[in-house]
Protein backbone atom coordinates (compact mmCIF):
# COMPACT_ATOMS: atom_id res chain seq x y z
CA UNK A 1 0.00 0.00 0.00
CA UNK A 2 2.57 2.12 1.01
CA UNK A 3 4.23 4.53 -2.13
CA UNK A 4 7.60 3.10 -3.19
CA UNK A 5 10.12 5.64 -1.03
CA UNK A 6 13.07 5.42 1.01
CA UNK A 7 12.73 4.22 4.83
CA UNK A 8 11.10 6.27 6.86
CA UNK A 9 13.06 8.51 9.00
CA UNK A 10 10.01 8.84 12.02
CA UNK A 11 6.89 8.38 11.95
CA UNK A 12 5.45 11.11 10.94
CA UNK A 13 7.49 9.95 7.81
CA UNK A 14 5.68 6.71 7.93
CA UNK A 15 2.47 7.62 8.71
CA UNK A 16 2.25 10.61 6.07
CA UNK A 17 2.72 7.62 3.23
CA UNK A 18 -0.49 6.18 3.20
CA UNK A 19 -3.97 7.43 2.30
CA UNK A 20 -5.46 9.52 4.52
CA UNK A 21 -7.98 6.94 5.96
CA UNK A 22 -5.15 4.90 6.84
CA UNK A 23 -3.53 7.71 8.22
CA UNK A 24 -6.42 8.40 10.93
CA UNK A 25 -6.01 4.53 11.37
CA UNK A 26 -2.39 4.88 12.45
CA UNK A 27 -2.28 8.09 14.29
CA UNK A 28 -5.23 6.98 16.12
CA UNK A 29 -3.43 3.98 16.71
CA UNK A 30 -0.18 6.04 17.88
CA UNK A 31 -2.00 8.01 20.34
CA UNK A 32 -3.56 5.22 21.59
CA UNK A 33 -0.22 3.70 22.43
CA UNK A 34 0.99 7.07 23.74
CA UNK A 35 -1.72 7.27 26.48
CA UNK A 36 -1.13 3.79 27.54
CA UNK A 37 2.56 3.87 27.49
CA UNK A 38 3.53 7.89 27.82
CA UNK A 39 7.05 6.97 29.12
CA UNK A 40 7.84 5.11 25.78
CA UNK A 41 9.81 6.14 23.24
CA UNK A 42 8.76 6.12 19.15
CA UNK A 43 11.20 4.84 16.77
CA UNK A 44 11.19 3.09 13.62
CA UNK A 45 12.72 -0.55 13.85
CA UNK A 46 12.27 -2.71 10.80
CA UNK A 47 11.13 0.11 8.62
CA UNK A 48 7.95 0.39 10.70
CA UNK A 49 6.95 2.14 13.60
CA UNK A 50 7.69 1.17 16.99
CA UNK A 51 7.69 2.09 20.70
CA UNK A 52 10.40 0.96 22.73
CA UNK A 53 10.20 0.87 26.85
CA UNK A 54 13.21 -1.10 28.96
CA UNK A 55 13.27 -2.71 25.14
CA UNK A 56 11.09 -3.65 22.64
CA UNK A 57 7.38 -2.46 23.24
CA UNK A 58 5.10 -2.57 20.14
CA UNK A 59 5.46 -2.18 16.50
CA UNK A 60 2.29 -1.75 14.08
CA UNK A 61 1.71 -1.19 10.39
CA UNK A 62 0.06 -1.11 7.57
CA UNK A 63 -1.05 -3.35 4.67
CA UNK A 64 -3.25 -3.50 2.24
CA UNK A 65 -5.92 -5.15 3.90
CA UNK A 66 -4.84 -4.97 7.47
CA UNK A 67 -3.04 -3.41 10.03
CA UNK A 68 -0.35 -5.30 11.86
CA UNK A 69 0.50 -5.25 15.29
CA UNK A 70 3.87 -6.61 16.94
CA UNK A 71 4.31 -8.73 19.15
CA UNK A 72 0.98 -10.15 20.81
CA UNK A 73 0.95 -10.56 24.48
CA UNK A 74 0.13 -13.47 26.74
CA UNK A 75 -2.38 -13.12 29.10
CA UNK A 76 -4.91 -15.26 31.26
CA UNK A 77 -7.54 -17.33 29.56
CA UNK A 78 -10.14 -14.43 28.76
CA UNK A 79 -7.29 -12.42 27.64
CA UNK A 80 -6.08 -15.17 25.06
CA UNK A 81 -9.60 -15.50 23.78
CA UNK A 82 -9.99 -11.80 23.21
CA UNK A 83 -6.88 -11.51 20.74
CA UNK A 84 -7.39 -14.98 19.06
CA UNK A 85 -9.84 -13.55 16.61
CA UNK A 86 -7.11 -11.26 15.34
CA UNK A 87 -3.90 -13.85 14.87
CA UNK A 88 -2.06 -13.64 12.14
CA UNK A 89 0.95 -15.78 11.01
CA UNK A 90 3.89 -16.46 13.74
CA UNK A 91 1.45 -14.82 16.27
CA UNK A 92 1.61 -11.62 15.05
CA UNK A 93 -1.70 -9.52 15.23
CA UNK A 94 -3.76 -8.70 12.38
CA UNK A 95 -6.78 -5.89 12.54
CA UNK A 96 -8.80 -6.24 9.40
CA UNK A 97 -9.14 -2.60 7.64
CA UNK A 98 -12.77 -3.31 6.54
CA UNK A 99 -13.86 -4.30 10.81
CA UNK A 100 -13.49 -1.57 13.10
CA UNK A 101 -9.77 -1.55 14.48
CA UNK A 102 -9.96 -2.60 18.35
CA UNK A 103 -8.29 0.45 19.94
CA UNK A 104 -9.48 -0.71 23.59
CA UNK A 105 -7.72 -4.05 22.81
CA UNK A 106 -4.41 -2.29 21.55
CA UNK A 107 -4.41 -0.26 24.90
CA UNK A 108 -4.71 -3.65 26.50
CA UNK A 109 -1.79 -4.86 24.68
CA UNK A 110 0.62 -1.88 25.49
CA UNK A 111 -0.47 -1.43 29.27
CA UNK A 112 0.52 -6.02 29.59
CA UNK A 113 4.04 -5.49 27.72
CA UNK A 114 4.79 -2.13 29.33
CA UNK A 115 4.48 -3.98 32.73
CA UNK A 116 6.05 -7.25 31.58
CA UNK A 117 9.20 -5.26 30.27
CA UNK A 118 9.02 -3.07 33.42
CA UNK A 119 9.13 -6.24 35.56
CA UNK A 120 12.03 -7.70 33.19
CA UNK A 121 14.19 -4.53 34.01
CA UNK A 122 13.49 -4.55 37.21
CA UNK A 123 14.53 -7.95 37.56
CA UNK A 124 17.72 -7.81 35.57
CA UNK A 125 18.67 -5.08 37.85
CA UNK A 126 18.50 -7.22 40.84
CA UNK A 127 20.62 -9.91 39.04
Amino acid sequence: MQTKQKAPRDIDAYIAGFPDDIQEILQKIRMTIRKAAPKAEETISYQIPAFKLQGPLVYFAAFKKHIGFYPPAKGDKKFKDEISIYEGEKGNLRFPLDQPIPYVLIRKIVKLRTKENLERAAANRKK
